[in-house]
């Protein structure tokens, strides 16, 4: 029986607390006494010097399922108003939707479920580190753990979703040479350079890849004053069905953004993948998926899977051999926002399934 006291007070607590990804160690030392006093045998798997994931598994049987969350945030908006605050229903603060909402009903539910189904049942929780930046906590994981599926907690308005886009992370930079401003001309600049090449790829995005999700971001020069910088880079995020080529976007994007390249004006284009998570596509059949249809009519919700349109620990998940379902409270719009939120109604109902389906996979 989800105790619905305890899980908003669980979720008021990790939200105040101030895990910027690579910064988890103040929500993990909370988290791992939260668990003990708890009376789950929680384990800490080390992931870097100070940073580790906190594991709780079965004394002697299979892991049937995982429940995956990640504890880190992104930085702060605001360092002075990232705390929690309940209006309307919503419960508001850093990290709310993406994805403490997702990681407290996970918890309140393996609580929950282990009072009722006792310390051998088949699952394990899985608290990691790193997600918004490296995935080094889902990496480490899977370094160690294997198991045939993973429910991951991402904001889905708890909609399933058996299907994941891919992810594509790319940097452009331009190199010429830095002189006197006014000696400058369009073709002697990097950063002209470079936004030609830009506005190359966003016209080929609208009218050859509408369907592909793209983000331009960090788009910097180094400190110039009256002078033509020597250098401008920008990085480049793009979300892909899980039914396209991964390979080919990559290299169209190359030569969309480097075919006006030309070495006699001295600026040399240079275009690298940072990193490359294909997606994936799991049939909506089988054991495992009747028994997500039987949870979502036990609580007279419509079955409706839909894709995932964003990166996240289960790209890197599933490519270890796991097959992910990503399922959690929240609304992705509401991801990473400076109003950042997330129902508390959905944190609730998202405990009652996770731990409907424990029940129901054990039965």
């Amino acid at each position: 029986m989800i105790d619905i006291s305890r899980l908003k007070k669980l979720l008021f607590r990790l939200i105040d607390i101030y895990s910027p990804s690579g910064k988890e160690e103040e929500i993990l030392a909370y988290l791992k006494g939260y668990l003990k006093r708890q009376g789950l045998d929680v384990r800490s798997q080390p992931v870097d010097e100070h940073r580790y994931n906190l594991i709780v598994t079965p004394r002697t049987a299979e892991i049937q399922m995982a429940f995956i969350g990640h504890l880190d945030t992104v930085t702060a908006y605001d360092l002075e108003h990232y705390n929690a605050v309940e209006k309307e229903g919503e419960i508001v603060g850093l990290g709310a939707a993406d994805m403490k909402g997702g990681c407290a009903a996970m918890i309140e539910a393996f609580v929950s479920m282990r009072q009722c189904l006792g310390p051998d049942m088949p699952f394990a929780l899985c608290l990691v580190v790193g997600e918004e930046e490296t995935g080094d906590g889902a990496a480490q994981l899977m370094r160690e753990y294997r198991f045939p599926w993973a429910l991951i907690g991402e904001p889905t308005d708890l909609v399933p979703c058996f299907r994941s886009y891919g992810y594509i992370e790319s940097q452009i930079n331009t190199v010429g040479k830095r002189q006197h401003a006014s000696l400058a001309g369009r073709k002697q600049n990097a950063v002209e350079t470079l936004l030609g090449g830009l506005l190359r790829f966003t016209n080929h995005m609208e009218h050859k890849r509408p369907e592909l999700i793209y983000n331009i971001r960090d788009l910097v020069t180094p400190p110039a004053g009256f002078a033509v910088p020597e250098y401008c880079e920008a990085w480049i995020d793009i979300h892909v069905p899980p039914e396209s080529a991964i390979g080919t976007v990559i290299t169209e994007i190359e030569d969309v953004v480097s075919e006006k390249s030309d070495e006699n004006t001295g600026i040399s284009v240079r275009f690298r993948t940072e990193t490359i998570d294909s997606g994936y596509d799991l049939p909506i059949s089988g054991k495992t998926i009747d028994i997500v249809k039987a949870v979502y009519s036990e609580h007279g919700l419509s079955f409706k899977p839909n894709a995932f349109p964003s990166h996240s620990d289960a790209n890197q998940i599933f490519s270890s051999g796991a097959k992910p379902l990503i399922l959690g409270p929240g609304h992705l719009e509401k991801a990473h926002a400076q109003d950042e939120s997330v129902p508390f109604d959905q944190v609730v109902k998202a405990a009652e399934i996770y731990g409907s389906l424990m029940k129901k996979i054990v039965e």
